[in-house]
């Protein structure tokens, strides 16, 4: 006879908020749903903030418009894409922590299949729609934080395609102020 195995009590993990899809426009909601499946099939663990920008870009026109012109959304995209093929391959099996959100050591950061730096975009950009007294994020929320955090992934593809996250900052803000 097998002598029953002991358990042994689990720790808990201290675990970062689920992301509030609620608090997302329709259009948004998309962009999550894309970059998860750019994840997945990239064979990423977890969506980090250069999926979300390849999403953003491809289905959000406002996003696009914040951008100085065709050729430098084309390079961008031309960064994004190659990801798959050999740029981003060095990011595989990796966390992207930019510092953004405090995150336990300990636990495993890709549970939540959310980037430590990309769930922070996500709260920050609920927040900064919040702060206009809007109950929804929009595409234009996200890309603000994610070409705020200088360590992201993708302000990494930002500046290598030679886009100045400033600039960008400011044409979002200069577009926000239109919507």
């Amino acid at each position: 006879m097998h002598s029953p195995v002991p358990r042994v009590p689990r720790q808990p993990v201290a675990r970062r908020p689920e992301i509030q899809l609620g608090r997302l426009t329709a259009e948004l909601a998309t962009v999550v749903a894309s970059a998860r499946r750019r994840a997945l099939r990239d064979g990423d663990r977890q969506i980090d903030t250069a999926h979300l920008l390849h999403s953003l870009i491809e289905s959000d026109p406002e996003v696009g418009a914040a951008f100085a012109g065709g050729p430098q959304l084309a390079r961008v995209l031309g960064y994004l894409v190659q990801r798959s093929i050999g740029y981003g391959l060095r990011w595989q099996g990796s966390v992207e922590d930019s510092g953004t959100l405090g995150v336990v050591r300990d636990a495993d950061p890709a549970a939540d299949g959310w980037s430590p730096a990309a769930a922070a975009a996500m709260d920050r950009a609920g927040e900064r729609a919040a702060l206009r007294g809007e109950p929804r994020a929009r595409g234009l929320d996200l890309l603000a934080v994610i070409a705020a955090d200088p360590d992201s992934r993708a302000v990494e593809v930002l500046g290598r395609a030679g886009v100045d996250p400033l600039a960008l900052a400011d044409r979002i803000g200069e577009l926000s102020q239109q919507v």
